[in-house]
């Protein structure tokens, strides 16, 4: 007999569906389900998982700083949830402090990135964390050799929140790392996030709230050695609307602080003190036509403050220190109508510089596309000029640092700058094996560079260096029910010149 039965509403949460003519050259899309199948080193760790993608290099096992195409470390574009942080390492760099328990996607663009990023010359990583569960109460605790962590997720009225923590435990593990030496290393990270979306409040609307703590701090309790401490603390609001025609509507605020010391107790180490305030604000907007053109508009203002006292070999003492405000726009239109052939060009004007000087009026175009010879073959390139006002007063012979002092570029030098090609194919002969090869050439100039040579108080504390690199990269992958295959192998040489001497880095 049939009867009428009301089951509960059901909401499915997925990806967005990958194009045929996409254009992604140089994107890896990493989901939580397959950074767990990467081979572990102490625990799952997020940006250890990137040294398993062509073009990615890292220094050995002791660090998790990764280096793009022939860049630096602080070339790096790293975002939580839109918020950039600063110092994402734990333990003297040996892994992230981003818990892979929060993490819901994450989106690495190797070089040629879009036009809605900015700020960095060499990658950007995209990290987005869970929502929570808003069924159910949920939460699960887990305790290893390093750390003990604890989860919790909940339905919340009109939409649902997770919370999680880490705190280390022991250091003996890391010992394996470090020639069998012990430090005091203790560390703590915890995020959380707020969802709100009803419809009876506002129709097609969604608003987060999120936050990410984190701290290390390594106290040997000796005079004879130094001590150090350094922090991450993060907070954004975002709110999203879906308007009634295809037009969508992003804004964000987020809030990024970083804090690093050196205390030299009785030692001949220097002391020293770093901090990034870093607030912004940015506008996204996106419509989407009948035939699947997309055209992208975007408005975003940052200021930021850093302070550095620096002590060079000479014993002068510099305050590398300053503050400014960056305005930019960008506008992006994606060409989709045609099932085979997909491209989007546009470009960003940076309006101000942060190191200040009124106008700056600098163009930052970008294009990319995808042409799908037949279904199982596509060939993929991309172009683009980007530019880079931050920088560290870093080391790059250090194998192991504990971290990068940031600093506004100072006035004296120009923002640093670099071009970017990028060609590549994609094969799919059988369903699911996917066999890429990429090649690139990057052109970097304007690069702050340590002035070793620097002799009187007058001298500049920076000059400008550039580098040049270039390469190819193949990568072969599936991801079957019973298995996954990740390979991948790169060829490629960089360059670095400073003062006229040409060096491999």
């Amino acid at each position: 007999a049939p009867s009428t039965i009301n089951i509960k509403e059901v909401e499915v949460e997925g990806e967005r569906v990958k194009r045929e003519n996409a254009t992604d050259i140089g994107l890896q899309k990493i989901s939580a389900r397959q950074l767990e199948a990467l081979p572990k080193s102490v625990e799952t760790d997020v940006l250890r998982s990137l040294q398993y993608v062509p073009g990615v290099q890292i220094t050995g096992d002791a660090s998790a700083r990764y280096y793009v195409r022939g860049g630096t470390n602080n070339q790096n574009l790293i975002l939580l949830n839109d918020a950039p942080i600063y110092n994402p390492y734990h333990a003297l760099g040996i892994f992230s402090s981003v818990d892979p328990e929060m993490i819901n996607s994450m989106e690495f663009h190797k070089g040629a990135y879009p036009t809605e990023f900015s700020g960095r010359l060499s990658s950007v990583l995209k990290i987005v964390t869970k929502d929570g569960n808003r069924d159910r109460m949920s939460g699960r605790a887990s305790l290893s050799f390093l750390s003990g962590k604890a989860l919790v997720e909940g339905p919340i009225p009109g939409g649902s929140f997770i919370v999680t923590g880490r705190k280390s435990t022991s250091t003996e593990i890391l010992k394996k790392f470090l020639n069998d030496k012990n430090y005091p290393i203790d560390f703590y990270d915890l995020s959380f996030k707020v969802n709100y979306a009803d419809p009876k409040v506002i129709k097609d609307a969604k608003f987060t709230a999120h936050g990410f703590l984190s701290g290390d701090n390594l106290l040997n309790n000796n005079p004879l050695k130094q001590d150090f401490k350094w922090q991450n603390t993060i907070f954004g609001l975002n709110y999203f609307q879906l308007s009634d025609s295809p037009l969508f509507y992003d804004v964000s605020f987020n809030y990024s602080h970083f804090y690093g010391e050196v205390f030299p107790n009785a030692t001949p180490t220097k002391a020293s003190r770093n901090e990034v305030h870093d607030a912004s604000a940015k506008v996204d907007i996106k419509y989407v036509y009948d035939n699947k053109d997309e055209l992208n508009v975007g408005f975003k203002i940052q200021e930021i403050r850093t302070s550095l006292m620096l002590t060079n070999a000479n014993g002068f003492v510099s305050d590398l220190g300053s503050k400014g405000t960056e305005i930019s726009i960008y506008l992006k239109y994606m060409f989709m109508q045609l099932g085979a052939f997909g491209a989007d060009f546009g470009s960003r004007l940076n309006l101000t510089r942060l190191a200040g000087g009124g106008f700056a009026g600098f163009f930052e175009p970008r294009a990319r596309f995808t042409l799908r010879i037949m279904p199982e073959i596509a060939l993929k390139g991309a172009w683009g000029i980007y530019q880079q006002e931050l920088t560290t007063i870093s080391d790059e012979n250090e194998v192991i640092a504990l971290y990068e002092p940031w600093i506004i570029t100072p006035k004296y030098l120009e923002p640093a700058r670099s071009i970017h090609y990028s060609a590549g194919i994609e094969t799919e002969f059988v369903k699911d094996y996917i066999f890429n090869i990429d090649g690139y050439y990057k052109l970097s100039n304007n690069l702050a560079i340590v002035n070793d040579k620097k002799i009187f108080a007058d001298d500049k504390d920076l000059v400008a260096g550039k580098s040049e690199s270039y390469g190819f990269e193949f990568l072969f992958k599936t991801n079957q029910p019973d298995y996954n295959i990740n390979a991948s192998y790169t060829l490629s040489w960089a360059f670095n010149e400073v003062n006229g001497m040409r060096y491999a880095p």
